[in-house]
């Protein structure tokens, strides 16, 4: 009897573990798409595409809570690296469309994301903002370059008042220390940028004024 009793048990832990295996592979492949579905949405900001990026959040939106409502009740699966990747994309792309669009920031609840996790996908927002500044340097546009470099100086100083252990950040650290030497590289290129800038505007002025010598002789 008692065997018997222990077989039904283990059947029972069988049939639980098939399903979570089930939504954990689910879990897995919508947790991709939703990382592809960010990237484009990140991709078609940098080509200015503001109609199609907003688009893509819309459904990266509808595809996180695809992903997350089947985890109600598997905490591990929500809590797991994967799907907190894939909704740490999620805030990058709504923070980074926010930057440049002068718009609000979501709230963690708003997208349903762990505190942490909204904390790492602002950090990756923050050091996008260096390839918005390039390309603009690039276009010498260095002013307009400039709000930038102050976005990103913002995140950092809110991020570094973040003291706790990893273990309750999940790793914030790291990024933060990642997103202090993309700051102060793209501190560097823009400095280096203005003072070209400046040289440029002297060397035409110094021309005209020639030219204008030139004339009245």
């Amino acid at each position: 009897m008692a065997e018997n009793d222990l077989s039904a048990i283990v059947d029972g832990i069988i049939q639980e573990m098939e399903r979570i295996n089930e939504v954990r592979d689910a879990t897995l492949t919508r947790s991709r798409a939703l990382i592809r579905t960010c990237a484009h949405s990140i991709r078609a900001m940098h080509r200015h595409e503001m109609d199609e990026a907003a688009a893509l959040l819309v459904q990266a939106r509808q595809d996180a809570d695809a992903m997350v409502a089947p985890l109600a009740d598997l905490p591990d699966l929500y809590y797991t690296g994967y799907t907190q990747d894939a909704l740490k994309e999620v805030v990058e792309a709504h923070l980074v469309y926010a930057f440049i669009t002068d718009g609000d920031f979501p709230t963690p609840a708003e997208l349903q994301v762990t505190g942490a996790t909204y904390l790492k996908g602002m950090s990756e927002a923050a050091t996008e903002m260096r390839r918005f500044a390039l390309d603009l340097m690039r276009r010498d546009q260095v002013e307009a370059a400039e709000p930038f470099l102050r976005m990103m100086d913002d995140v950092y100083s809110l991020q570094v008042t973040v003291d706790f252990p990893d273990a309750v950040t999940m790793g914030l650290r790291r990024q933060t220390d990642v997103l202090r030497g993309v700051l102060e590289r793209t501190r560097g290129d823009l400095t280096m940028a203005m003072r070209q800038e400046k040289m440029r505007i002297a060397l035409r002025d110094f021309e005209q004024a020639i030219k204008s010598g030139e004339g009245d002789a």
